[in-house]
């Protein structure tokens, strides 16, 4: 049996980095939101073993590095089943562009298994399974608006925010998340790790500074899912409704932006591009190199991206999935 299913990008709303930890990853706190994007992903069960991948990109690894053959490793151990598994991968998301493309791919990947092999997993076992493999997986298990915390992994559904029009902009270059990390380290290490408050006489702990950012321009905005059809726990506060752009305009940034902007200053004249178009609001996703502006409507978007392809840029016309549409949209294959 193959199944074909569409494996949607993410946009990261702000992305805090906080101190590397013990076991190497950092503390982040950021609000995915699906968008609209996607590869395909087709998964053939035959009789045997092993696994295959198969894709006509040639930066897509097709073997066990990859996300997806990790995961259906996972899930054919957690089933108990002896199978052999054919996974191939439509690429039309941009390879370390910051989207989230091979761990949405992943993801579809075990949705596709458990109906390939007319299995049923727990939404807790699918949850744990993905956060083994990768830290941003989960939130492809829920979709819409969704908090992340701890190293991302740690993901609460929070009440759909409204649908935003959007241009993305893909630039041709791909930025690694370990090297953007590790840039982050340093730049943290030449920097003074105590603030001096001057007017109060008082030292602030850089982590009780970074902290504000999530109580204060973050956790104030977030609201906690109607119902618990993700199988998470919800979070935040208590708005009834937010618009997207609200929830930006107060401030949240992408701290990656100080590290890849640098090394990339053409990403940084795409976010200024974006801005002049018209964007309300424009910033990296995730480490990159893709960079995203959000618009007041549609019509704008289209106009935006029409413009900024005529002058050389990659850009696209799109919008944020709510969580109902992205469930929907996953099962309809192409």
């Amino acid at each position: 049996m193959s199944i074909a299913l569409r494996s949607f990008a993410k946009i990261n709303l702000g992305l805090k980095i906080g101190a590397r930890r013990a076991d190497g990853f950092h503390e982040l706190r950021t609000i995915y939101h699906t968008i609209a994007p996607h590869d395909i992903v087709r998964v053939e069960v035959e009789v045997g073993e092993g696994i295959e991948i198969r894709c006509g990109d040639p930066r897509v690894p097709c073997d066990a590095t990859n996300t997806c053959w990790r995961i259906a490793e996972r899930v054919l151990k957690v089933a108990e089943r002896r199978n052999r598994v054919v996974i191939e991968i439509e690429k039309r998301l941009p390879v370390q562009g910051g989207m989230g493309a091979a761990s949405s791919n992943a993801v579809v990947t075990m949705l596709g298994l458990e109906r390939a092999l007319g299995v049923s997993l727990t939404q807790q076992d699918k949850l744990h399974i993905a956060a083994e493999v990768g830290s941003d997986l989960p939130l492809f298990l829920i979709g819409g608006t969704v908090l992340g915390v701890d190293r991302g992994q740690d993901v609460y559904a929070l009440r759909d925010l409204p649908e935003t029009a959007l241009v993305v902009v893909t630039p041709p270059v791909g930025v690694s998340t370990p090297q953007a990390f590790a840039q982050w380290d340093a730049l943290m290490a030449s920097e003074d790790a105590l603030t001096v408050n001057a007017h109060a006489g008082t030292i602030i702990e850089r982590d009780q500074a970074d902290s504000a950012w999530l109580s204060e321009r973050l956790l104030s905005w977030a609201v906690p899912a109607e119902g618990p059809a993700s199988g998470v726990p919800a979070a935040g506060g208590d708005r009834a409704e937010t618009p997207l752009l609200d929830l930006v305009r107060t401030g949240i940034e992408n701290d990656f932006e100080r590290v890849v902007f640098p090394e990339y200053p053409e990403l940084r004249e795409v976010k200024s591009v974006l801005q002049r178009e018209g964007a309300r609001y424009a910033s990296l996703s995730g480490s990159g190199s893709t960079v995203y502006g959000l618009f007041a409507s549609a019509e704008g978007a289209e106009a935006a991206a029409a413009r900024m392809r005529a002058a050389g840029h990659a850009a696209v016309a799109t919008r944020t999935l709510t969580r109902a549409e992205y469930w929907k949209s996953v099962a309809s294959g192409q």
